[in-house]
This record gives structure tokens, C-alpha cells and sequence, in this order.
């Protein structure tokens, strides 16, 4: 079995001294450093090498430079989809995010997670856990978001936080680690908690 099947199998696999997924990364390094020299202004040829990207992009989405992506074929993103400066995506297991997603500047989605044993790390040895984002999701500044994580529709994670575990739609989470502060309800249309 390959290293690359190990990983879409969800198992150990050796992630940093195997020559196939070390070339495919590289690869996309590259496509994200061409992407990442495109004037902001243009937006149109911004889209197209954003297609050659992810694996599967939606309607209107708008991607601000610098950003990076591990793989790129195991993203997908919705309509209307929209990634401020520096953020950052490693894919060795899926990335969906659902439509009308806004992500703040500086935040990470890393579904890599690395052995806790040295010599397991020392061998290259890390385990990929997907990770996906309902419909209508904000994520504040800085956020991140770990591997074997699902935030739900219509949630609100707050600038800074590290959400390590599923979300439930309808949230207003924050915190290191994230939690669910309360319910966003239709109060919040007319009021705006600070």
C-alpha cells in the first residue's frame, strides 16, 4: 500500500519522505506562488488559476493573496466563497466548505495531525482527518480549525480561536479551545452583541 493510500484510508502514512506526495506538494506550492504574484486587481485570472486549485470551486469565489494550499485536489468550495490574506489549507484529507463561507485573514485549516511519540515524528509518520464547513459560515481572524472537525450551518467562529471539535449550526463559538458561546437567533439581526 502506498503512503497515499494510507492517508485517504485515514491511517499513519509517512507524509514527509515519500517522493510522490513531497512532488505533489511542490506542485502545488508552485501553483500557489504563481497564484499568489497575479495583480489583486485581476480578479478574472485569479479564477482561472484557482480552477487548476481546488478540486472543485463554486460560483463567485475570491481568494485574497497570499494564500496556500497543501494539495489542492482534496479542497472543494461553494458559491460565493471568500478567503482573506494568508490563509492557509493542508488537505491531506478533504477540505469541503459549503457556500457563502467568509474567512478572515490569517486563518489555518490543517487536517494534519502528527504522532505524539518522537520517533514516530522523527520517521515522518502523521494521520490526516477531513474537515468540513456547512453553509453560511464566518471565521474570524486568526482562527483555526483542526483535522476530524464539522461546523455546522449558519455558525459565527470568533477571531482567535482553536476549534478542535464539530460545531452545531446556528453558533456563535469562541475560545482556545473553541466552544459554543450561545445560539445565534433572530435577536441578533437587530442587535449586535459586542
Amino acid at each position: 500500500m502506498t503512503e497515499k493510500e494510507k492517508r485517504d484510508l485515514g491511517l499513519w502514512y509517512n507524509a514527509n519522505y515519500d517522493p510522490e506526495l513531497v512532488r505533489e506538494i511542490a506542485y502545488m506550492n508552485d501553483l500557489c506562488f504563481a497564484f499568489n504574484q497575479i495583480k489583486p486587481s485581476d480578479r478574472a485570472k485569479q479564477s482561472e488559476l484557482l480552477k487548476k486549485i481546488f478540486r472543485k470551486m463554486g460560483k463567485e469565489c475570491a481568494v485574497n493573496a497570499p494564500f496556500w494550499v497543501d494539495y489542492g485536489y482534496n479542497t472543494t468550495v461553494g458559491d460565493y466563497f471568500f478567503a482573506n490574506r494568508y490563509c492557509q489549507i493542508l488537505d491531506g484529507a478533504p477540505v469541503r466548505f459549503g457556500d457563502h463561507v467568509f474567512i478572515a485573514p490569517n486563518c489555518v485549516f490543517t487536517t494534519a495531525e502528527h504522532a505524539l511519540m518522537p520517533d514516530q515524528r522523527n520517521m515522518g509518520l502523521e494521520i490526516a482527518l477531513p474537515i468540513t464547513v456547512g453553509n453560511n459560515v464566518w471565521f474570524g481572524t486568526g482562527v483555526k480549525v483542526l483535522g476530524g472537525v464539522t461546523i455546522g450551518d449558519n455558525c459565527v467562529i470568533g477571531a482567535g480561536s482553536v476549534v478542535t471539535k464539530d460545531i452545531p449550526e446556528n453558533s456563535l463559538a469562541v475560545g482556545v479551545p473553541c466552544r459554543v458561546l450561545r445560539e445565534i437567533t433572530e435577536k441578533d439581526r437587530i442587535e449586535y452583541i459586542k
